[in-house]
Formats: structure tokens, C-alpha cells, sequence
């Protein structure tokens, strides 16, 4: 894309935080990892661009999602027999 289709996507400046350099940096943000300057740099950015807010919110609903649907249900039995299996022996199941 152009430099001109670029700056006609959006109406803020991109001097401070490019939208490429920003979204580098969203999973980072979304896993916490950022200094709290680069954090308020990339919501800065993220206030300002409604293109990279998209992705944001896209990726931010994802995870979400993903973590409510991807857990495994354990049955109870195997929950019983894994918690026999690491209980300590007791004198009266010792072998002599």
C-alpha cells in the first residue's frame, strides 16, 4: 500500500507509534509483557486508530473466547484415581 492510501486510511499522526510497530506489539500488550511506557504508547496509538483498535478488540474478544471454550472437563473418576495414586502410603498399607 502506498504511503498516500496509508495516511487517507487514517486521520491521526503516525510519527509516534506506526500501526506496524503497534501491532507488533499487541500480543505483547494482551499478555501483560510491555513496560508501562510502552503500554501507554500503544494505548495512545489504540485511542487514536480505529484500524488498530480493531485488531486489538479482534484478538482481545479471541482470547476471551478461547479461554472459556478450551478447557478440558476432567471426569471425576480420573480426578479420584490420579489423587489415590499420589496419596502417601499409610503404616497399614506399608508392606512388611
Amino acid at each position: 500500500m502506498s504511503a498516500m492510501a496509508d495516511s487517507e486510511r487514517h486521520d491521526h499522526d503516525h510519527d509516534e507509534t506506526p500501526c506496524e510497530a503497534a501491532l507488533q506489539e499487541l500480543y505483547l500488550y494482551l499478555d501483560g509483557e510491555l513496560t508501562p511506557e510502552k503500554r501507554t504508547t500503544i494505548e495512545h496509538h489504540l485511542d487514536d486508530c480505529s484500524p488498530c483498535f480493531e485488531a486489538f478488540d479482534f484478538e482481545a474478544e479471541l482470547r476471551v473466547v478461547i479461554s472459556k471454550k478450551c478447557r478440558d472437563e476432567v471426569p471425576d473418576s480420573l480426578r479420584e484415581a490420579v489423587a489415590r495414586i499420589l496419596e502417601p502410603p499409610t503404616d497399614s498399607t506399608v508392606e512388611r
